[in-house]
């Protein structure tokens, strides 16, 4: 490819994949490859032409630290992806101490720089609600790739116009409980909803509304996840759990957990294999910890004393 095709078909500098070329080499009429850096004959090896593109640094690395200036990278968690600018307060950039006129002129630097910061409601309700999504997932224990994902789907909601008539509050709520959901963790609404501003109704209304408008790839939850957050809750022995593990993994082969709730399925396991050990636990401590009624695990250890029989280890 001569520099003339390059101005007039452009040039993409991060195009990595090979390409082949039908003309042939002149000299051995081989195949000629061209690749992002030169143009060459398999054959013979006869460089035709090559891009004078340097895509390297233009220093030397003369020591062990690699050096970047790239900054940090783009994140989901701030409204504006992480490239604003922020100022400092007590230290300057070498970490030595500001004095108190300093420290003045970048309070006052600080005051118009916020009050500069928003550009409309919008982004200030999108600054908000990706507050309240880092603060419940934090109180969660949630990982750093759930925050990412739980804030993205903030953002994709307030894009498609699902914010206005609703609480902030709630959507982020039902975006945290949402991503668990599509990512198969053993979270109840019950465990999202106790870190919200707002009551339980509200972020199962948000859950149901982004479950619906944004069409959410949400995968059923196995009882068997539940099954360590619970018995660990109500201080079952691991004898218990694994039993109970197993309780519902034969439950879930003869179909017993089709529509079911999955946590009020393991909470009856649960006391179904305790029941059987001799543990102390009543069926209202179960569905307090499950955040189902206590009539649902009545119900759904009913159907399992009745097809599945416990084996005392």
């Amino acid at each position: 490819m001569s520099i003339r095709e390059i101005y007039e078909t452009g040039f993409d500098e991060h195009r990595e994949a090979t390409t082949h070329q039908t003309k042939r080499c002149p000299e051995c009429d081989g195949v000629v490859r061209t690749t992002t850096q030169e143009t060459v004959c398999e054959d013979c090896g006869l460089i035709l032409d090559e891009q004078h593109i340097d895509r390297g640094p233009e220093w030397r690395p003369f020591d062990s630290a690699e050096r970047e200036r790239t900054g940090a990278p783009l994140t989901e968690r701030r409204h504006d992806r992480g490239l604003s600018t922020e100022i400092g307060r007590k230290r300057d950039g070498r970490g030595n101490a500001l004095s108190g006129r300093k420290r003045r002129q970048l309070s006052r630097l600080r005051r118009e720089h916020s009050r500069a910061m928003w550009q409309s409601t919008a982004e200030r309700n999108l600054a908000h609600g990706l507050g309240e999504v880092r603060r419940i997932a934090g109180g969660m224990g949630l990982t750093d790739a759930i925050v990412e994902q739980a804030c993205a789907l903030f953002r994709r909601a307030q894009n498609e116009n699902l914010l206005p008539g609703r609480s902030v509050e709630a959507m982020a709520t039902g975006a945290v409980y949402a991503i668990c959901r599509t990512n198969g963790l053993p979270r109840t609404c019950g465990d999202v909803a106790t870190l919200a501003r707002v009551s339980q109704e509200r972020v199962e209304n948000a859950y149901s509304v982004l479950n619906r408008e944004l069409s959410l790839p949400s995968v059923p939850v196995p009882p068997s996840a539940y099954i360590p957050g619970l018995a660990s809750t109500v201080g079952l022995s691991d004898g218990t759990r694994r039993q109970a593990a197993h309780v519902t993994e034969r439950a879930q082969e003869r179909g017993l957990t089709n529509g079911k709730h999955p946590a009020g399925v393991a909470a009856a396991a649960l006391y179904l294999v305790a029941e059987a050990r001799v543990e102390g636990v009543t069926q209202a401590e179960l569905a307090a910890a499950a955040d189902v009624s206590t009539a649902t695990v009545r119900a759904r250890w009913t159907e399992l004393r009745e097809h599945i029989e416990v084996d005392i280890v």
